[in-house]
């Protein structure tokens, strides 16, 4: 049976999606932020007749994140939750989840464009560099502009987003982290996080100027970031659709756990 979640339902619900904390970041940080009653954000679920959870759907705005373990689940109903919602809402639906999910959606969403990336998590510190972190700095709000100029001058990150507000927002509200180096004032190197949540953070906007690469800073601002993550009880994972950057990823650590699928109205 489908219904709308409450705040009774809180216990149930993240027992359920802790089970997979890394897969489940978004919907587990919108959660603990918002909670079940506020005007932008609704949850539903797929209830058992042993009243377990077979089944989630969150709505923030108009981004649905569906998400089960159950490989055969039939999404019918939530189609019709989804499509629904479509009417109401002003524009076009998105949605985001594991690929192997998004993939029963394709039939209600026949105008949109699709992009899968890999999904990592780190678990362990094994593979982490564990010296050499004296020059490595945490950002505060009086850096946002020099981490925006960074990320901006990187052309891997061309024509993706990258947002002042974005950057001091997270550090305000510590939902997410900025660590780096710097040589005489410039910064060369960060890492960061976003989407914290008590059971998982997420890695974002791993970057160094062309002229600083190959000397292991990415890997070092990276691991400290992670060690300091992981000592929390914190799992983290991140997206990556470039190889080279994968390579780095996988050395450290990080596993494979699926396909991350993003889905936008085609304009």
């Amino acid at each position: 049976m489908i219904r709308k979640l409450t705040e009774v339902d809180r216990k149930i619900t993240m027992e359920y999606l802790s089970e997979e904390p890394a897969i489940n970041l978004f919907i587990i940080g919108d959660i603990e932020g918002f909670g079940f009653e506020s005007d932008f954000q609704e949850l539903w679920a797929d209830f058992t007749t042993e009243n377990q959870i077979d089944a989630v759907l969150l709505r923030y705005y108009e981004s649905f994140i569906p998400y089960t373990k159950n490989v055969n689940y039939d999404w019918t109903e939530f189609k019709k939750i989804i499509l629904d919602a479509e009417s109401d809402i002003e524009g076009h639906v998105t949605m985001s989840g594991k690929e192997s999910v998004i993939n029963n959606f394709n039939d209600i969403l026949p105008n949109h464009n699709r992009r899968s990336t890999f999904f990592c998590e780190v678990r362990s510190d094994d593979n982490l560099v564990k010296t050499g972190f004296e020059d490595i700095k945490i950002a505060g709000v009086r850096d946002v502009d020099r981490v925006y100029n960074l990320i901006e001058s990187i052309r891997e990150f061309d024509g993706s987003i990258n947002d002042k507000d974005r950057i001091q927002h997270k550090l305000e509200t510590n939902t997410g982290r900025i660590y780096y180096y710097e040589d005489k004032g410039l910064m060369t190197s960060v890492s960061q996080t976003t989407a914290e949540n008590s059971m998982s953070a997420m890695v974002v906007g791993v970057a160094t100027l062309d002229t600083y690469r190959g000397k292991g800073l990415m890997s070092s601002c990276l691991s400290k970031l992670c060690l300091d993550v992981l000592s929390e009880g914190k799992t983290l994972c991140l997206f990556y659709d470039n190889p080279q950057a994968g390579k780095v990823y996988h050395k450290l650590g990080f596993e494979t756990l699926d396909k991350w699928t993003m889905v936008n109205f085609k304009e």
